[in-house]
């Protein structure tokens, strides 16, 4: 094995202790999820967004909520770093947010939709994934201020959703 490769261990990282993460600045977005049928894809989404230092989480509709066994088997503890809050309504959570002065983006295929790379947010921003089947609901869709899409080249028409997370958080982190 080439040392100059040596996998890091945990200590090498330098990470935030809970205490330390729940202090330091967060990255001025919130993610909205509409429905989500998997705790799974609830707990990637708790991860992803503990690791770029996501402002919140809002979970909405049939979207399972901490504390969860299911949740936390992927979320490997994030659920206890990252705030997040529950709705009932994901349109409640939508209003509320425009009201704070959020710029709403869906994440999701219409027409009119702009591609990713040529989407450029706000300081303040909101992205809305929806659920594994029907994706952002038509509701919600119709609330927000843009339809951003993740351009695809296979024959398959959808990422699965944490899948769809990863990839939008960490564009739109690159172009903060």
């Amino acid at each position: 094995m080439n040392e100059h490769y040596r996998k890091l261990k945990l200590d090498d990282l330098n990470r935030l202790s809970s205490e330390e993460y729940s202090k330091v600045d967060k990255f001025p977005m919130v993610v909205v999820l509409d429905n989500i049928r998997s705790m799974n894809n609830v707990g990637s989404v708790f991860r992803t967004s503990d690791c770029f230092r996501i402002e919140k989480l809002l979970l909405c509709g049939i979207t399972a909520t901490p504390p969860h066994r299911e949740i936390r088997k992927t979320a490997i503890g994030a659920e206890e770093t990252v705030e997040w809050e529950y709705f009932e309504h994901t349109r409640d959570a939508i209003q509320q947010l425009k009201v704070e002065g959020y710029k709403i983006i869906a994440i999701e295929q219409t027409e009119n939709s702009i591609g990713l790379s040529q989407f450029t947010p706000e300081k303040k921003t909101v992205v809305v994934f929806g659920n594994e089947v029907d994706g952002v609901s038509d509701e919600v869709i119709a609330m927000c201020d843009t339809v951003v899409e993740i351009p695809q080249f296979g024959t398959k028409h959808s990422f699965n959703i944490a899948v769809s997370a990863g990839i939008v958080i960490w564009e739109l982190h690159k172009k903060r």
